[in-house]
């Protein structure tokens, strides 16, 4: 991390200060509100899953979600509202700051904002006495990976985005299906095997097996795997949205 990008961050860090109550409820009211539809309301009517009540299974599922989308809407609406309306990235531009620091500078806020709503959503569910190993601290730490890489896919869209209401392709067409088929509401061993190897080029797949088991106190080897699989396309990823602002900010 580049000195300059430390600067962009700390920029974001002091504008979530001023802002952070707001930010906090939005982001925390809706999984909470999934969890008491889905987790007590349809809890009801499912038995185990996997081992372990239907609230459990969701719950832990929703720390991962909650954390998604926390970097997501940060790495769209809020990079978009700093490069397009309020044209932040241009007075830093003015700065000795290149754009690879302001690139770097937005994912790592954004992951900083995944780490902080998923550890609400765990607090949440631990509190419900949903969570029975301390391997689950290790959730914390995982999270940063977590947001780092739907931090890059997001701002790569939005390097490329025009209008704000594109983003809603964006939510509708690439972030919903994730959410809904990366096992958060079921287990996908349910589904056919086509569509469970399918599964794997789902990222939120990945995040959710990984917070979930560690949840449990599930430890197995394929959890590596899940992790390697996140960090590699990260830094596949990471240098598009880089290339992509410099289009966009100076050719």
């Amino acid at each position: 991390m580049t000195v300059n990008a430390w600067r962009v961050f700390r920029r974001h860090l002091n504008v979530l200060k001023k802002t952070w109550l707001n930010n906090l409820m939005f982001n925390f009211i809706e999984p909470f509100l999934y969890l008491l539809a889905m987790g007590f309301g349809l809890g009801n009517l499912v038995q185990e899953v996997d081992g372990v009540s239907y609230l459990q299974f969701i719950g832990l599922g929703m720390i991962a979600s909650s954390a998604m989308w926390a970097a997501t809407f940060e790495a769209t609406y809020g990079s978009f509202v700093r490069l397009h309306y309020q044209k932040t990235y241009h007075a830093m531009l003015a700065t000795p700051a290149t754009v690879a620091d302001i690139v770097l500078g937005d994912l790592l806020f954004a992951a900083l904002k995944s780490l902080i709503f998923g550890m609400v959503i765990l607090f949440v569910v631990t509190g419900l006495g949903l969570v029975h190993s301390f391997w689950a601290l290790l959730i914390l730490p995982f999270m940063l990976i977590h947001g780092f890489f739907f931090a890059t896919v997001a701002l790569t869209f939005t390097s490329w985005c025009k209008h704000i209401d594109y983003f809603n392709y964006y939510i509708t067409l690439f972030s919903t299906p994730m959410f809904l088929f990366s096992g958060i509401f079921f287990p996908l061993n349910t589904l056919p095997a086509w569509a469970q190897w399918f599964a794997w080029l789902n990222p939120l797949f990945h995040s959710v097996e990984v917070v979930r088991k560690l949840g449990l106190g599930r430890l197995e080897p394929v959890l590596l795997i899940h992790v390697i699989i996140l960090i590699a396309l990260s830094s596949l990823l990471a240098w598009l949205p880089i290339r992509m602002m410099e289009k966009r900010l100076i050719q």
